[in-house]
């Protein structure tokens, strides 16, 4: 990680910098130890508490509309335009409620129990990503000591890395549906049965993750039982679903509506974390909170269509790693407050880009730079 600095003005000026010239701020001119993060933090001391009525209306309205549309694609014919348009909107709001996954993660101890519950049991579990399956792994990756290293599973150094990789990793994507399927279905019958299976299970095969070579830490003192229960779920979503297409109650088309809508939502997770970072740490140093700050990305972007693809307050990424546990529907406000109200706003902005494409490129040739220089 090279040494950053920049231009900053002298004590007592404030400067403000221009959205699209902060945006395109090369990291190499950036000091991140000035970034001014206590100031930051005053900023939005306020911007803390979740509304529980915004997460239960916005995940039901999603989740809801989700499961209509795969209904709707299902029953309609094939490659029609009807059918066509309920995937493209079964797509969007599933992704949307699986999002949802992101701030479980992050809600405090002993809150939001049922809205948990009712995830997982209309979302997490038959969509075979039950929320255990990213809650620790994501606050590893929050964790000082373990952002950009080799210890954290949702990162890897595609910047400092050969290009191909980042192709790699978006075509995983159109296998990974069935890896669930013969995860939740064979791999949990043999673990059900064998406990070694189970173990190598959950430490390989549990975590949603970037880094497939990820070892996961053992279960803590009660959290078998959860994880057990919570693969239980999972596991008998797709017997059912299995068993009814088997018995001709539901049409074999909805398999393969399952199977695409997906694998779309994962192709549009994966452009959107290639998007969340910079990913220049090649995994041998630990970053301060300025740092990962920096090495994160912002994608303000439009407000109706950005969110599509970064849904969940997530086109705020680097906003968020700076203060994890605000509550998404506060990221918005926190980005426009400091974005106007930093004495120096200059090192802020330097963490967004203009778009999901401008990112995609930036990563792409930093990449192919790092090969070129061998």
């Amino acid at each position: 990680m090279q040494n950053l600095t920049m231009d900053m003005p002298e004590t007592g000026q404030k400067a403000k910098a221009d959205p699209k010239a902060a945006a395109n701020t090369d990291a190499s001119a950036i000091n991140a130890a000035d970034f001014p993060l206590r100031e930051a933090r005053r900023l939005v001391k306020d911007l803390w508490q979740p509304n529980p009525r915004i997460y239960w209306t916005d995940f039901l309205i999603s989740c809801t509309l989700g499961w209509a549309a795969i209904v709707t694609a299902t029953l309609a014919p094939f490659l029609s335009l009807l059918q066509i348009a309920a995937m493209i909107v079964a797509t969007l709001a599933m992704y949307r409620a699986v999002i949802f996954i992101h701030e479980l993660a992050h809600f405090r101890k002993n809150t939001f129990g049922l809205f948990r519950a009712v995830w997982n049991a209309t979302c997490g579990m038959p969509m075979l990503v039950p929320s255990y399956s990213y809650t620790d792994v994501h606050i590893d990756h929050h964790k000082p000591q373990v952002y950009g290293t080799k210890e954290d599973g949702e990162y890897l150094p595609f910047a400092v890395d050969k290009p191909w990789k980042i192709l790699a990793f978006l075509a995983g994507t159109a296998i990974t549906p069935a890896l669930l399927l013969v995860r939740s279905t064979v791999i949990f019958l043999i673990a059900c049965i064998v406990p070694p299976v189970r173990t190598f299970m959950w430490r390989h095969l549990s975590s949603l993750v970037i880094d497939f070579t990820y070892d996961r830490p053992a279960p803590r003192p009660g959290q078998g039982k959860s994880w057990f229960l919570q693969d239980l779920g999972a596991a008998a979503y797709a017997f059912l679903g299995l068993g009814l297409i088997y018995a001709g109650i539901v049409p074999v088309a909805f398999l393969g509506v399952w199977y695409v809508m997906t694998f779309l939502v994962l192709l549009l997770n994966g452009l959107r974390t290639l998007a969340a970072h910079a990913y220049r740490n090649p995994g041998d140093r630990r970053m301060t909170q300025q740092e990962e700050f920096l090495d994160s990305v912002d994608v303000p972007g439009n407000r109706y269509i950005t969110p599509l693809w970064a849904p969940v307050g997530l086109r705020f990424h680097a906003t968020h790693h700076l203060f994890p546990g605000m509550p998404y529907h506060q990221l918005e406000k926190a980005h426009e407050r400091l974005k106007a109200e930093l004495p120096d706003n200059r090192l802020y902005l330097a963490a967004s880009r203009k778009n999901l494409w401008v990112a995609l490129t930036r990563l792409w040739h930093e990449a192919k730079a790092a090969q070129a220089k061998g």
